[in-house]
This record gives structure tokens, sequence and C-alpha cells, in this order.
């Protein structure tokens, strides 16, 4: 494969996962899961070009790891987020079913 289309790729999974992290910062999960198995098929690729082992896209590998520790990040915030609003519906609906039987 020529360099040209490895850095196609490169680029490619790096606009993956810029868009991915705005998503999952807008709580927008399911697209995120959408564009990650799109991320996984241009991941796949890179691996069999072995480009990234390559020294002089050291500064890429890195960068592309950076974006995926953000998007984990954001990931992980959102699922936080989630979380902490189905507590709430359950304690809602725990003090309804309360106020429902004392009626």
């Amino acid at each position: 494969m020529s360099i040209d289309k490895q850095i196609h790729l490169l680029d490619k999974l790096q606009s993956l996962l810029e868009k991915q992290i705005e998503l999952a910062r807008q709580g927008n999960i399911n697209k995120v899961e959408v564009l990650s198995k799109q991320a996984g098929s241009v991941v796949g690729k890179i691996a069999q070009t072995g480009v990234l082992e390559l020294p002089e896209f050291k500064n890429r590998q890195e960068q592309l790891q950076k974006l995926y520790e953000d998007l984990c990040l954001a990931v992980t915030v959102q699922k936080a987020g989630t979380t902490e609003e189905l507590s709430r519906v359950r304690k809602g609906k725990k003090t309804i079913e309360v106020y429902r039987s004392n009626i």
C-alpha cells in the first residue's frame, strides 16, 4: 500500500475519533457506536500496513492514542451522567410508590 493511502487511512481514523468524541460529549452514544464499527475497520487496515510502527509516524501514533484516550474519557463521563440520572429516576419511582401505598 502506498504511503499516500496509509496517510489517508490515518486521516480517516483521526476524523472518526474526533467525531466520536464530539458525539459522546453531546450524549449521542448510539452514533458513537456506529462510528466505532467504522473506526474498527480502519484500525484493522492500519494494523495490516504497520505504518504506525515506522519511526516517522511516532507523533501521529501518539496523536491517535491521545484522541482514543479522550474518547474513552468522554464515554466514561457520559456513562456516569446516565448512571446518576437513572439513580434519580429510581428514587423518584420509589417515592411515588410510597405515596401511592399511603393513599
